[in-house]
């Protein structure tokens, strides 16, 4: 069965902006009764998290299931710090130059990784994550291009050093989404989801 995630990632923050805008948006969040301010271990992946609070249905669009808060992982996490977040199973199916817009298709059409293709992305993403800096040269225009810049097909990944994660909710609202990225100064968020 597994359990589902959705991270909404402000591709904007800073290392050193990170922490103080994620206690703001979580303390946003409780005020608004989105989630509740006890922490219990509701999440996976760190120690605690807040789970659903009374007003969370304003945030999410109508629950497939019925009793949703019930569930043991079903929290929020707020990760802080250089994280090369993604969609959990499966593997990234193309990656979009934003240069020339060529897509660098990374898996053949059985989802087996097109090694050649995906080896300069999976060096670039080591480098991203040890040091904050990484550029992949597009393989169609030839021009060196940051990693952060590179778009992703189903938004299988996004760089940031600030995510918020929520497990096995319902699928969150652009207008909460859009919401929470005005919260953080008109930062750019990507919203992914994906399954453990």
């Amino acid at each position: 069965m597994g359990d589902w995630f959705q991270r909404i990632v402000d591709l904007d923050a800073t290392e050193e902006d990170a922490e103080r805008l994620g206690a703001e948006i979580k303390r946003w969040l409780i005020e608004r009764g989105v989630v509740v301010a006890e922490e219990d271990d509701c999440v996976l992946g760190a120690e605690t998290g807040n789970r659903p609070g009374p007003h969370a249905d304003e945030v999410i669009e109508p629950a497939p299931m019925k009793d949703w808060t019930r569930l043991w992982t079903c929290g929020l996490d707020v990760e802080t710090g250089r994280t090369v977040f993604d969609g959990g199973q499966g593997e990234p199916q193309a990656a979009i130059c934003p240069r020339c817009t060529s897509r660098i298709r990374l898996v053949t059409d059985s989802w087996e990784p097109i090694d050649e293709a995906w080896e300069p992305f999976a060096t670039a993403i080591g480098t991203w994550h040890d040091t904050g800096a990484a550029d992949i040269t597009c393989p169609t225009c030839a021009v060196p291009v940051p990693l952060r810049e590179w778009q992703w097909a189903d938004d299988y990944f996004a760089f940031g050093c600030l995510g918020f994660e929520f497990w096995n909710w319902p699928r969150l609202t652009d207008a909460f989404v859009r919401e929470v990225a005005e919260r953080l100064g008109g930062h750019r968020v990507v919203h992914i989801e994906g399954k453990l």
